[in-house]
């Protein structure tokens, strides 16, 4: 045994995103370029950062995954997540400009590293869904695939709230929706404000969010996690949804008080968020992996701590700012 200490990759790095094939770890995510819609020399031609790794803790910078699309999509491009079948290589993304008019799109390569070339349609046509974001990909048991993702809403019936909130709905193919969109989970809570008075779609609105779908079956029940609050503030955390079956109903009941796996830690970690599952590489411990800023608040970086499995649910053995245990071997 040996220690980490988060973060556990220095740049900045949000929405980070981990999967292993053939015994490697890759991690993409979003870096500053893509999160600011900066077009500089390195971004000409590709965005979005991927990392390799042995072990899950020591990353190095590999190359930027995507060949960027026609410029009309956006130059904002957030929360990469790549699923692997028969050979090919997914590429999720949404791309829009600034905080508005994203889109849900895929990219395929045969290599885990890329370069991934869009494929030409948008997921979701535009007029269907001005907004929406996070696609995250899950196979069942049985194979079938589905993508879960964050849109907006602006009902406030039955006590939800106006805002973002997560859908799921079936892949038909790896590049195609069934367009069967179910609502997965939607904001019923203040820690889930993302701001008061929000100018959106002509009106004002007591905006909250849930954000950042990452899926996972432990024990016959299907575990939706999500983050919800504000980004860039202390309220921003990991909570989760229950559901017996894939396309729910799913429960988040029990977060009344705030986000049940992680939230941050006064003076020491802020806004932990936006995570992913991988094993590690004892190929027993599962780890979440997500971001949280540094203390200065210039970069989102990439953490990871242990998923716990407790009576009351799923928790976090984190954030840590301070060296852990690691198995290496």
């Amino acid at each position: 045994m040996r220690t980490y200490t988060n973060p556990v990759y220095p740049e900045y790095f949000a929405d980070p995103f981990v999967w292993q094939h053939q015994g490697i770890y890759y991690a993409i995510g979003t870096g500053p370029a893509e999160a600011a819609g900066q077009i500089d020399e390195i971004h000409k031609q590709r965005v979005f950062p991927l990392l390799q790794s042995n072990d899950l803790v020591n990353w190095q910078f590999s190359s930027n995954a995507l060949q960027r699309p026609h410029p009309a999509l956006g130059d904002n491009f957030w929360a990469p997540e790549v699923a692997h079948l028969r050979g090919i290589f997914y590429l999720y993304y949404s791309v829009g400009h600034g905080d508005k008019n994203h889109q849900l799109r895929v990219a395929t390569s045969s290599n885990p590293l890329g370069p991934y070339q869009d494929v030409g349609e948008p997921l979701i046509e535009p007029k269907l869904s001005a907004f929406s974001i996070d696609p995250s990909p899950f196979q069942d048991d049985d194979g079938q695939w589905y993508l879960f993702y964050a849109q907006d809403f602006l009902d406030t019936e039955n006590g939800v709230r106006a805002g973002t909130a997560l859908v799921v709905d079936r892949l038909l193919t790896m590049t195609q929706l069934a367009g069967e969109a179910k609502v997965v989970l939607r904001a019923r809570h203040d820690w889930q404000r993302f701001l008061a008075d929000r100018p959106m779609y002509g009106s004002i609105y007591d905006w909250h969010t849930l954000e950042g779908p990452c899926v996972l079956k432990h024990e016959n029940r299907y575990y939706c996690f999500y983050s919800g609050g504000r980004w860039e503030t202390d309220s921003y955390g990991v909570d989760y949804g229950i559901a017996d079956q894939v396309m729910g109903p799913y429960s988040d009941a029990g977060n009344e008080a705030g986000p049940r796996v992680l939230r941050s830690i006064p003076n020491r970690v802020l806004g932990p968020g936006h995570n992913s599952i991988a094993l590690a590489p004892d190929r027993q411990t599962e780890y979440l992996i997500y971001h949280a800023w540094d203390r200065e608040m210039q970069a989102r970086q990439m953490c990871l701590d242990p998923l716990i499995w407790t009576p009351g649910g799923p928790r976090c053995q984190g954030p840590t700012y301070l060296p852990q245990q690691f198995d290496f071997s």
